[in-house]
């Protein structure tokens, strides 16, 4: 039956995991000697400025980097995000096989903690790197702030333990009832 609660819990898993896409993750702040302010913003799907050098030029206050202009690449975030995207949308018909629906909700909870790593020990600090040889800043003068597209794997992360634990809830009822018959 697929309206259970897990499949309740899977959705949100899946609708977390997509959000991640449209929200940005962190954003870089950095002043250089000649008063200009540099930004640089961290999104799965980099978002071109091509007014980057016209900004630069006409010495405006706020010079917008693009990650196209870095060359950071996020396709290990992007591709981790939408397998685990897929396998949570994926688990839920699998409502009639419990113990294997169980299995591929953890395999979705280990990519979501692989993706969770990603975020928060790799690709923050590599695009910061970048972030700071483009504007020629030194690393340490780049403020970092955090936006939702950080936090909202960390949500979905609930969301899989939650559908798992619905799930074996479900099969020891199952197999509770099959033992009085």
């Amino acid at each position: 039956m697929i309206q259970r609660i897990q499949s309740f819990w899977l959705v949100l898993a899946a609708c977390c995991m997509a959000l991640c896409f449209m929200m940005p993750v962190a954003e870089y702040h950095a002043a250089a000697a000649t008063g200009q302010q540099y930004e640089a913003e961290l999104n799965l799907l980099p978002k071109d400025n091509p007014e980057m050098m016209n900004q630069m030029l006409n010495g405006e206050p706020v010079v917008t980097f693009s990650q196209k202009v870095l060359g950071f690449s996020a396709w290990p975030l992007i591709v981790v995000a939408a397998l685990t995207c897929v396998i949570a949308v994926v688990s839920i018909f699998m409502y009639k096989n419990r113990v294997r629906q169980m299995r591929v909700v953890s395999v979705g909870f280990l990519f979501n903690v692989v993706y969770v790593f990603l975020v928060f020990f790799w690709a923050v600090d590599a695009y910061r790197k970048a972030a700071a040889q483009a504007m020629a800043v030194p690393v340490e003068s780049l403020d970092v702030t955090w936006f939702a597209g950080a936090y909202v794997p960390l949500v979905s992360l609930i969301f899989f333990i939650l559908a798992r634990t619905a799930i074996r809830r479900d099969e020891a009822k199952v197999r509770a009832a099959d033992r009085l018959r």
